[in-house]
């Protein structure tokens, strides 16, 4: 399998309000690295998997809705715990959606398979993967 991966960043502030989280329970913020991968079976006559140029857009603008703000204010979180695990699934999906819709052009028709990554740290990222 091909893959295309492209990077990005965002800036949130949030809590997460259960004692297993110790000192984290209490508003923070965090800077995540966003690496969104694109796994493809072929590929095209141009020998592309997807175009980078469009998997950087589109993953640009699945984050702008979420950077710099606070999750524990925006309604599409309400009531969930914005784990790095939980927003890797709510960007995959959303990326999933724009891909459906068109977003990466003829190319993301053959995209079988996605993952989405987002390292918290030098030390620590979490990451949801899965077929479309």
């Amino acid at each position: 399998m091909y893959a295309v991966e492209v990077r990005d960043h965002m800036m949130i502030a949030h809590s997460l309000p259960r004692p297993v989280f110790g000192p984290a329970q209490g508003m923070h913020g965090a800077t995540f690295v966003v690496d969104a991968a694109f796994f493809v079976e072929a590929l095209d006559a141009d020998g592309l998997a997807v175009d980078i140029g469009r998997a950087a857009t589109l993953l640009k603008e699945v984050l702008e809705p979420l950077n710099y703000g606070n999750l524990d204010a925006m309604e599409a979180f309400s009531g969930k715990i914005t784990t790095t695990e939980f927003l890797a699934r709510h960007l995959f999906d959303r990326l999933a959606d724009r891909i459906a819709e068109g977003a990466l052009g003829e190319g993301g028709q053959r995209v079988r398979r996605m993952r989405v990554t987002l390292e918290e740290s030098h030390v620590a990222r979490a990451w949801y993967e899965g077929d479309l």
